[in-house]
């Protein structure tokens, strides 16, 4: 067995005695208290190094068919705003829950929706993550093939940097490779989608296959497919899953089916997935399993009242032990 991104994840995992993934989905209007504030001077600064006033974009835009385009100015400034305040809002919640976390998982539709700004922010909250110390799951579920799929898969491993990616694996094995062959050269790693934590999941991934058994047991099999070429010395690989919280029932059959796989378990906390019911997803190792919290991290002082950095390092600690204490089972 060589070494690969498993190994890395097994490693970092023990050096943090963490299993804990901070969710990263940020809406601009519903930031921490004071964010927008703190943002002034980083989006000065930020301004100034692009040497540019927010911008005006013209757009050409008909009045009516036969007539001709008139210019609409739209202004910038918001976005840019935006944009900024997300990036402290986001590099605020890594200082606070860091420590107690083995990894951040931005999403990425929470960013890109902000134009250029939300990618540069992006950029910025990915190098931040990694000064901390914390590797960085871009999640966006891609899925396409051939040339399509390769440029997905540069833009995440060879442009942003990240460690791991959320795949899409409805498209079939073709679909599947560019994203494993590009990670695998960057030292990274891939997540397919295999039975997710959103309630109509059960639409189509439940769905019984003529050949038997359910859809997301197939999809669980291109994971296996792809373990034996990656697997490290920690017995990990670097091709794994997307195994919702939500209904842990499944997790032993999806052990059975990817015994070397790392799971991302979504659906802890806000989606009422519970940390004591995760116990088969660690099976290979604490490393085999990775709990993500968004919502219950983020917004745990709406709950307990106080400063928000502290309430939520303490959700994100309380978390890190429970998780933990499963591996001495």
């Amino acid at each position: 067995m060589g070494s690969g991104f498993g190994d890395t994840l097994a490693a970092r995992v023990a050096a943090r005695e963490s299993q804990i993934v901070l969710g990263l989905d940020p809406d601009p209007e519903a930031l921490w208290p004071g964010v927008h504030d703190a943002a002034d001077t980083p989006r000065a600064e930020h301004l100034q190094r692009q040497n540019a006033e927010p911008r005006q974009h013209a757009e050409q835009v008909p009045t009516t068919p036969g007539d001709r385009s008139t210019t609409r100015r739209t202004d910038h400034a918001p976005t840019w705003r935006a944009a900024v305040a997300t990036r402290v809002h986001c590099c605020a919640l890594i200082d606070a829950t860091g420590p107690a976390c083995v990894a951040v998982k931005p999403q990425l539709a929470c960013f890109e929706r902000l134009g250029a700004p939300g990618w540069e922010a992006l950029e910025a909250v990915i190098e931040h993550a990694h000064q901390r110390g914390l590797l960085v799951i871009a999640d966006g579920k891609r899925g396409d093939i051939a040339l399509s799929a390769r440029a997905y898969a540069q833009a995440l491993f060879e442009r942003l940097r990240v460690d791991l990616a959320t795949v899409n694996p409805l498209l079939g094995g073709d679909a599947i490779e560019p994203f494993v062959t590009v990670a695998r050269a960057a030292g990274a790693g891939v997540l397919l989608l295999v039975r997710t934590s959103n309630q109509g999941a059960a639409d189509v991934q439940d769905l019984e296959l003529a050949s038997g058994g359910p859809v997301w047991e197939r999809l669980a099999a291109f994971v296996a497919e792809q373990e034996a070429a990656g697997v490290g010395e920690w017995g990990l690989s670097d091709v794994g899953a997307v195994v919702g919280a939500t209904q842990p029932q499944h997790l032993q059959r999806a052990r059975e089916l990817m015994p070397r796989a790392v799971m991302l378990l979504p659906g802890v906390g806000a989606q009422g997935g519970r940390v004591e019911d995760l116990a088969p997803a660690f099976l290979p190792g604490r490393a085999g399993g990775l709990i993500t919290a968004s919502r219950s991290i983020v917004g745990a002082h709406l709950a307990t009242g106080g400063d928000p950095a502290e309430a939520a390092r303490a959700e994100a600690e309380r978390l890190r032990e429970t998780a933990w204490a499963l591996g001495d089972r």
